[in-house]
């Protein structure tokens, strides 16, 4: 017996600092979301009049992912989707925006903080919508530190010192765990202060302004406004690596820089086209990832909670269906790593404004060539009625340009849509020309169709499986927009005299100045 006592004290011995290397060897991670950030808006992607040094220093010390997207281009669905490591058709009430989160899925803040992380939140985590119902305290993404606040330089900007807070973590937290944190940026959401771009120093002639949208002063101070708020979260991870490196943690932190959809404007924000769903992304972490690197991969945000498990040394949870990026970090290889060449992605319910407060479905497919878009429902207006002012499309001045013009702008931010949509991204990057109507293209389109559908059954979706009509029954949350009858009695109470009378002062000028990228009528 003592012989026996005397072996398994000395086994404990040998083992006890295995164990600790092993849970030292867990690194830290630092998730940096933005709301609303366009994926081409950044510098490591080619943009020159978007400044962000800092998302292009975590480029460059790390990986650029090229092919990264949201299943759901709205905010709650693709936050859902993160957190969960699932489809948006695989969330129930979180599929559709502003409503409940169920609480029968697990999110990897919870497993990994039960497995000895510390995590937090500062500024925007999950939403909006409703965490509470289910007896959840703290927002799904962590506990909030947002005490500290901060004087921004522009009206439209909010007041959260996110790096500061994360600093303020950092400090209070157990030294001897390893950290998970989410810093969600509440830029560049709407609204902006108006000319606030020009103000601080952007320069309307530098602007790029994409092929959906006429060129003009109004839509390129729009843009400017927007780019003043992009810049300004982006000097806050600037800080936030200082706060890392105090802390003597940075090589040991993967750090993860996205967005949740595309930038707040007509045609893109809650829209299935390539800039609504195609995100930035960049990672860095000093000690496990080689620097430098492009990967082509298509990466989906329902890859990060699996990813983030298998760092914490867990296996990714049963209702995980996202795919650990694991092997991408751990390559030395660019380009195509793991040959993932398809993406499938969608929405159902957003914002309302339609009769019976019913959402407008879609499900689609991007390869590497094309992006095939079914639109269940074409009946329905895809941005909300006219009569409740296109709810799915917050309000700006880029906004009321397009419904003062008209014609083509117009029609494609606003207008109904057919039931296929097909773009070839080769020759038209924004997606701008539908060819479902070429019949060069039919075999392209019937192809993709078929493969999406298969998909979409294996994953379970109710819409491709024939119960779609489920999405519409989920319930809506928003405070301010009642349903379709209150729409009828209200206008949209964010969108300012000032900005409207901005926004019609379209002079001979402007309009003899079309976008020289102007789309073509779909043939």
């Amino acid at each position: 017996m003592k012989r026996l006592l005397f072996t398994l004290c000395s086994l404990l011995a040998l083992t006890a600092p295995i164990l600790s290397a092993a849970e030292a060897s867990r690194p830290n991670v630092l998730f940096i979301i933005f709301d609303d950030w366009g994926w081409r808006d950044a510098g490591a992607y080619g943009s020159t009049w978007v400044k962000t040094p800092n998302f292009d220093r975590i480029a460059k010390e790390g990986i650029l992912f090229k092919n990264a997207y949201t299943s759901n281009p709205k905010c709650s669905p693709c936050r859902a989707s993160i957190l969960t490591g699932r489809n948006t058709w695989q969330l129930e009430e979180a599929s559709c925006h502003n409503g409940l989160f169920p609480a029968k899925f697990a999110v990897y803040p919870d497993l990994i903080e039960a497995s000895g992380y510390s995590i937090g939140l500062t500024g925007k985590g999950w939403g909006p919508g409703d965490f509470k119902h289910s007896g959840r305290v703290n927002n799904p993404a962590g506990p909030s530190f947002d005490e500290h606040k901060i004087v921004p330089p522009a009206k439209g900007i909010g007041q959260n010192d996110y790096s500061k807070n994360f600093d303020a973590f950092l400090t209070q937290r157990d030294k001897g765990k390893p950290f998970c944190f989410w810093m969600g940026f509440q830029e560049p959401h709407r609204a902006y202060e108006l000319d606030s771009g020009v103000r601080l120093g952007k320069k309307l002639e530098e602007v790029v302004v994409p092929p959906y949208f006429p060129d003009t002063s109004i839509v390129r101070g729009d843009l400017a406004d927007y780019a003043v708020e992009v810049e300004y979260a982006d000097a806050h991870i600037g800080r936030a690596i200082e706060a890392l490196e105090k802390a003597g943690a940075l090589d040991n932190t993967l750090i993860v820089v996205t967005s949740d959809h595309g930038m707040p404007f007509p045609y893109v924000k809650g829209q299935i086209h390539e800039d609504g769903f195609h995100l930035p992304l960049a990672m860095r972490w000093g000690q496990g990832i080689k620097a430098g690197r492009v990967v082509e991969d298509f990466i989906n945000v329902r890859d990060f909670a699996p990813t983030f498990m298998e760092l914490a040394g867990l296996k990714p949870h049963e209702q995980m269906t996202g795919k650990s990026l694991l092997g991408i970090l751990k390559s030395d290889q660019s380009g195509f790593i793991e040959n993932r060449e398809v993406m499938l992605a969608g929405k159902e319910r957003h914002d309302l404004g339609r009769p019976n407060d019913w959402g407008y479905p879609v499900r689609a497919i991007r390869t590497k060539d094309y992006l095939y878009v079914h639109n269940f429902n074409p009946e329905r207006w895809p941005a909300g009625n006219p009569e409740t002012d296109y709810g799915n499309c917050d309000p700006s001045p880029t906004k009321e340009l397009l419904k003062a013009l008209g014609g083509t702008y117009y029609d494609m931010s606003f207008g109904k849509r057919p039931a296929d949509e097909l773009y070839d991204l080769k020759s038209d990057p924004e997606g701008v020309i539908n060819l479902a109507n070429d019949l060069a293209h039919a075999p392209v389109m019937n192809e993709l169709r078929e493969k999406m559908m298969t998909m979409l059954k294996e994953e379970g979706d109710p819409r491709a499986l024939g119960n779609g009509a489920i999405f519409d029954t989920y319930k809506y949350l928003a405070s301010r927009k009642k349903g379709y009858e209150t729409w009828l009695k209200a206008q949209d109470e964010a969108m300012t005299e000032a900005i409207k009378a901005k926004a019609v002062e379209v002079d001979t000028k402007h309009r003899a100045r079309p976008n020289k990228a102007k789309p073509r009528p779909v043939p």
